[in-house]
C-alpha cells in the first residue's frame, strides 16, 4: 500500500469511493434516507476539491486503486476518513489515520458515525457527546470524539 498526497484529479474518485462506502458500509446503522442525505449521488467536485487543498488530505493506494482517503485540517479537525466498501479490515483506515494525525499539534476531533464509533474508541478517543446533525432536512446521530495527546 502506498499512501500519498492528494492530487486535484483525484476529486472525482474520492467522491465515488465516499458514496460507495456510506452506502454500503454505514447501512448497518443509517437509513437508506440518512444515507441519501450524507452521501447523494451528486456533490460539488469545485466545492470538495477546495476543501482536500486547505486541508491534509492524503489517499492510499492498492494495486493502482485509490482505496481509502482522510484529511485533517490545520486546527486538529479529522473531517474525513474513508476506506473502499471492497478493503476494510485491512489496516487502511489505521494507516491513514496515524499518519493524518502526526501532521498536527495538539488534540484532534473527529465528528465519528455510529459505525466509525468503535474505530476510533480503539485508537484512543473519547466520546465528548452524541450530537444530531443534519443534512438536507435529515437528521442523523454521529459522536464528536477528542484524542489529547
Amino acid at each position: 500500500m502506498i499512501i500519498r498526497e492528494y492530487h486535484v484529479t483525484d476529486c472525482k474518485e474520492l467522491r465515488d469511493l465516499f458514496y460507495n462506502t456510506v452506502h454500503t458500509v454505514n447501512v448497518v446503522d443509517y437509513t437508506k434516507e440518512q444515507l441519501n442525505a450524507w452521501a447523494p449521488k451528486q456533490v460539488d467536485l469545485g466545492k470538495w476539491n477546495q476543501s482536500f487543498l486547505v486541508h491534509y488530505c492524503i489517499v492510499a493506494i492498492w494495486d493502482n486503486i485509490i482505496v481509502g482517503f482522510g484529511d485533517i485540517n490545520k486546527t486538529g479537525y479529522l473531517d474525513r476518513l474513508y476506506v473502499h466498501k471492497d478493503y476494510q479490515r485491512k489496516g487502511i483506515a489505521s494507516a491513514i489515520c496515524d499518519k493524518l494525525e502526526k501532521a498536527v499539534q495538539g488534540k484532534i476531533i473527529v465528528h465519528a458515525s455510529i459505525t466509525a464509533r468503535p474505530f476510533f474508541k480503539k485508537r484512543g478517543y473519547e466520546v465528548i457527546r452524541e450530537q444530531k446533525v443534519e443534512r438536507k432536512g435529515i437528521f442523523l446521530t454521529n459522536f464528536i470524539m477528542e484524542k489529547n495527546r
